[in-house]
């Protein structure tokens, strides 16, 4: 599922914004104003997702997750409340979309012919080399 997809089912009115101060030099725009932004998303409660769906996000982002099941995300690297806002709102549509996206299974495949000659050439040159280094009647013993 991408993130689009995600952004057509609109789960924001389930989003909780909170607002703080963010630590950092920045001088006194960090110390006055709140731009730090936290989104907590209940992901047990939400009405957006199937059981199925909440079973891959809390399997895949179950370090994001609090025990009360909320998925929580932070933002504080913008100067402005709203640049974090829409930061975080991008972050949780790219996480969970990831989270929802299930892996390409793998398709077992044989090595070809040639790759088969270029091993067996290789183990017989390295085998040559051995077998030269023995032969040579240089002892190294002292």
């Amino acid at each position: 599922m991408t993130a689009e997809e995600l952004k057509q089912r609109n789960p924001e009115n389930e989003f909780i914004f909170t607002a703080s101060r963010s630590g950092g030099p920045g001088g006194q725009n960090v110390n006055k104003v709140s731009t730090k932004v936290e989104l907590r998303f209940n992901l047990l409660l939400s009405l957006f997702f199937s059981e199925t769906e909440k079973e891959l996000i809390s399997g895949k982002l179950k370090n994001k997750i609090n025990n009360e099941g909320e998925l929580i995300l932070v933002s504080q690297s913008e100067r402005s409340q709203l640049l974090n806002k829409t930061v975080v709102t991008e972050k949780f549509y790219d996480i969970v979309s990831k989270a929802l996206t299930l892996p390409k299974k793998r398709k077992s495949t044989r090595p070809t012919f040639s790759s088969k000659i270029r091993r067996l050439e290789s183990k017989k040159n390295r085998s040559t080399i051995k077998k030269n280094r023995r032969d040579s009647g240089e002892s190294n013993e002292y």
